[in-house]
């Protein structure tokens, strides 16, 4: 596979950075080619202005969206933008690298998919109608292919289960997972996480790559997280809202938008009936 690696830290010693060696080292191992895009180190332009739309007419009120469709069909949006659009058409998989701070991805990396997730690219296409609301959601430019985060939190792992004072560690990240790598398309596969990464023990370390080596090795096997495809019936179009009898009983939140497990399983067996 092609894999591209998108990097948000900013000290080359981090343990992020040591995980990044290790996850491209193994997927390397297996032959894998593998691009890395080090946001920091290259000194990504976070901020969204009127400098990324060189096809604006001078004067002209910014609007982003339009301005972001009308440059990419023109393809007149700036080369740093540009390449990294080409790199993720060349990936079959897309791994985001990040500590979380502040309860999300850091600055760089959010505006990387700013800029570069742009109008008619990854958003904004397809037929919009009473029986179809564009390819997003299942759908879309990156179907058929792959996307992971790859995390580190300060806090401990108690303070992000269903329990913790922060949240759900998935909750937290649904708004990556499902809302910046699922609309477009992207199989997401569970997310790596390292908690208390600024306590970590040296002794403690070989065991984390170990695992993630593990996930490396699997990254073509690896089930996505069951989401529900947005134009594959069980939302209403074009309120977008699930179907009534949709979901568990007492569910709630997004929880919603991702199949129980059982009904899955049930997928799963009739797929392997109607193959037999």
């Amino acid at each position: 596979m092609n894999v591209l690696l998108v990097f948000a830290h900013p000290e080359p010693r981090s343990l992020n950075a040591a995980l990044r060696d290790v996850a491209i080292q193994q997927l390397e191992a297996q032959g894998h080619q593998v691009r890395v895009s080090d946001l920091y180190a290259e000194r990504w332009k976070a901020q969204v202005d009127r400098g990324d739309f060189p096809a604006l007419p001078l004067g002209e009120r910014l609007k982003v969206p339009a301005a972001s469709g009308e440059d990419f069909t023109a393809g007149a949006l700036t080369d740093d933008v540009k390449a990294e659009q080409h790199k993720l058409l060349w990936a079959d998989a897309l791994i985001l690298q990040f500590p979380l701070w502040w309860f999300s991805m850091p600055a760089i990396l959010k505006g990387w998919v700013d800029r570069v997730f742009a109008r008619g690219f990854a958003y904004g296409v397809g037929e919009h109608s009473d029986r179809k609301w564009g390819e997003r959601y299942g759908e879309g430019v990156f179907v058929g292919k792959r996307a992971m985060l790859i995390v580190s939190t300060g806090g401990r792992e108690t303070h992000y289960d269903a329990r913790g004072v922060n949240g759900p560690i998935d909750d937290l990240l649904f708004p990556i997972q499902h809302g910046i790598l699922y609309y477009p398309g992207y199989d997401v596969l569970p997310p790596f996480v390292v908690h208390s990464a600024d306590r970590l023990k040296e002794t403690e370390f070989e065991p984390i790559a170990e695992r993630l080596r593990d996930r490396m090795r699997t990254l073509a096997t690896t089930a996505p997280i069951a989401y529900r495809p947005q134009n594959g019936g069980d939302y209403l179009i074009p309120s977008l809202q699930l179907r009534p009898g949709v979901g568990e009983p007492g569910a709630s939140g997004f929880a919603l938008h991702v199949k129980p497990a059982a009904a899955v399983a049930e997928v799963v067996v009739g797929d392997a009936q109607r193959v037999g």
